[in-house]
């Protein structure tokens, strides 16, 4: 880690697993100080009691990212506690599995409002503080679906989609008003090993399963470090995901039809049975709390 990102002040929402828990471990042990939010209060005490031990401050803020209080209740908690924020990454991410019409309406609406919704007001507030510091980096977790839908995956994709535009946005307002020294980073991974999908509610009555390859969340979470010295637009992370954003270019309709037979094949006709599930898309699931995946799950 740079001299000058060792004395960071990060904020990391989705903190109590995955890219977010394995982030806040690698920028404590890196010196930076991290500020974590998720909505399980319990798992984030103990990341932060983590990250502690190796030396570094942690201030955690249980945060629902889906209603505009928390999340900013949880800048001015960064804010009055270090003095400036330095680096957010908008990263808590639910989604519904299943056929759009046969899943709960309330579902989808869920995932767009944390997902999206929760997106946008993390933007906001670290935007806001940005602009008073004159600098600042905002890394957005988006999807390789937020570029290429796939079915069973509506809201979800829908969700994404709109992080990479309200990224995309973003940086033109950046860009057209001379702000150079503020960033705005989307990070958009293929399929990776982590709880996600331990997380995710599922309606398809078969176990949730990502179309392979399952790449290692360790990729991700050093894409993001390496943002935070080198800032980029875009970068989609995993096996081939350079080369299948480079070829949905030139072919959508048929990258689009490859992807929604891949996704078909691996989620309805190869996956095993499995009972309905809710997951944690209304309310927070304790299982799930490593930065991996116990089951090949991936986001």
């Amino acid at each position: 880690m740079s001299v000058e990102k060792r004395d960071q002040v990060v904020v990391i929402t989705g903190a109590s697993s995955g890219f977010g828990k394995g982030l806040a471990l690698r920028l404590a042990e890196q010196g930076a100080a991290v500020v974590l939010a998720a909505r399980r209060s319990a798992l984030l005490e103990q990341v932060a009691v983590e990250c502690e031990a190796m030396g570094t401050m942690s201030l955690p803020v249980p945060t629902d990212v889906s209603i505009q209080d928390d999340v900013e209740r949880l800048a001015q908690a960064a804010i009055s506690t270090f003095g400036r924020i330095d680096v957010w990454v908008n990263n808590a991410g639910v989604a519904a599995i299943g056929r759009f019409e046969e899943s709960p309406l309330a579902d989808h609406v869920q995932v767009i409002q944390t997902d999206l919704i929760g997106a946008i007001f993390g933007s906001f507030f670290a935007l806001q503080q940005f602009r008073i510091q004159t600098y600042g980096t905002l890394i957005n977790v988006a999807s390789v679906l937020g570029k290429i839908p796939a079915p069973y995956y509506a809201s979800y994709a829908a969700a994404k989609h709109g992080v990479v535009g309200l990224s995309g946005a973003l940086r033109q307002e950046l860009r057209q008003n001379q702000e150079e020294k503020i960033h705005v980073c989307t990070v958009l991974p293929m399929a990776m090993d982590t709880p996600f999908f331990e997380h995710a509610a599922n309606y398809t009555g078969h176990e949730a399963t990502p179309v392979p390859p399952v790449g290692d969340p360790k990729t991700v979470i050093d894409a993001i470090v390496e943002l935070m010295d080198r800032p980029e637009d875009e970068v989609m992370v995993g096996s081939g995901g350079r080369m299948t954003a480079m070829a949905y270019n030139l072919f959508p309709s048929l990258i689009e039809g490859m992807v929604a037979k891949q996704t078909h094949h691996s989620q309805i006709e190869e996956a095993p049975y499995a009972e309905l599930t809710t997951g944690g898309v209304r309310q927070p699931v304790e299982s799930g709390s490593g930065i991996s995946g116990t089951t090949s799950k991936a986001k």
